[in-house]
């Protein structure tokens, strides 16, 4: 899958970026939020004040940050995503199921909204973990008979685990309903390329730009996987140095069972060790961040597909929604 497209050069990075949604991109800038569907009559385009916190706030500090972020992210892309699929053509959109429309009357429309934000980030992030940490840990568990050294065996886990995400993201490119999706992704990328550029933002000007971004959310996910490796790596082998008797009951499925669990907490550190390096990688060019960035690089050869000029035109409507009034407030 290689990519063919020219690529401007980089003048300035910006804090810019997003997601792809329904018929439609979410695009977040240092002071809005924008949601911009197609549809049958034209582009709708929705702004909201980007929420921030204080910025004396212990939010804001290195490595916690990095948790908060992820989770406002995910919160923010979920509910773009159900709006998507509110104002996306008839044609593409559900009906409610019984249960759905029973909630709605229980709960009121503010609160039934919450309620379904709340439900679907929970399934998100637990189809996450266990699909992507859970289940490599299990089939891991059944090599520790086999393996003396706790960091082979973390090892071990780290290549199952990588095996199944990557199958995973090949296996989800190939569905015909996530192509316009990740059609949209790339629309994403471009415009975004565009943009550092400094070239005005047209049709002609983005369609010759690459769709591969270095800080896209699909570079940050694999990074993860990579760090993770090396986090449980670390603590578990303290862990066994200052539980010398936790070694008397290796193999056991107590033992098992309680690596697990350990290795579940360290998650949000895990987070927020990725989220520093990405940051610092992104606001970095050379060749270390490069070799850092390429395999989350070529990663978006299937998270991302060349959009048409309707989907550029998406693209371009969402990054202008969402500028600073201020030039360069948005430089990263």
């Amino acid at each position: 899958m290689a990519e063919n497209k020219q690529q401007c050069c980089e003048k300035f990075k910006t804090m810019i970026g997003g997601q792809a949604l329904i018929e439609g991109i979410m695009m977040r800038g240092p002071d809005k939020d924008a949601i911009v569907v197609r549809r049958a009559e034209g582009l709708s385009i929705e702004t909201s004040p980007r929420k921030k916190n204080p910025p004396k706030s212990w939010k804001n500090l290195p490595f916690i940050r990095g948790v908060f972020n992820f989770f406002d992210a995910q919160v923010v892309g979920i509910k773009a995503l159900l709006r998507s699929a509110d104002l996306a053509p008839e044609e593409m959109q559900e009906e409610p199921s019984k249960f759905d429309r029973w909630l709605e009357e229980k709960l009121g429309n503010e609160k039934f909204q919450q309620a379904v934000v709340g439900i679907a980030v929970a399934m998100g992030l637990g189809l996450s973990i266990l699909l992507f940490f859970l289940l490599p840990m299990v089939i891991g568990g059944f090599f520790d008979r086999f393996l003396d050294s706790n960091l082979a065996l973390n090892l071990v886990e780290g290549i199952i685990r990588m095996a199944i995400f990557l199958a995973y993201m090949f296996l989800v490119s190939r569905m015909q309903e996530m192509k316009r999706v990740f059609s949209y992704h790339g629309a994403e990328h471009k415009t975004i390329r565009c943009y550092e550029a400094g070239l005005p933002l047209t049709v002609e000007n983005v369609r010759m730009q690459t769709r591969l971004h270095p800080r896209c959310g699909t570079s940050f996910l694999l990074v993860v996987l990579v760090i993770s490796i090396l986090v449980f790596s670390v603590a578990s082998s303290a862990l066994l140095a200052a539980v010398p008797g936790l070694e008397a009951i290796r193999g056991t499925f107590g033992y098992r069972l309680l690596m697990i669990l350990f290795k579940l907490l360290l998650l949000p550190i895990v987070v927020g060790i990725t989220y520093e390096i990405n940051r610092w990688a992104g606001r970095h060019d050379n060749g270390f961040t490069k070799i850092l960035t390429a395999p989350g690089m070529w990663l978006q050869n299937f998270t991302t597909n060349e959009p048409d000029d309707s989907m550029i035109e998406v693209g371009i409507a969402a990054v202008e929604a969402v500028l600073p009034e201020q030039e360069g407030a948005d430089r990263w």
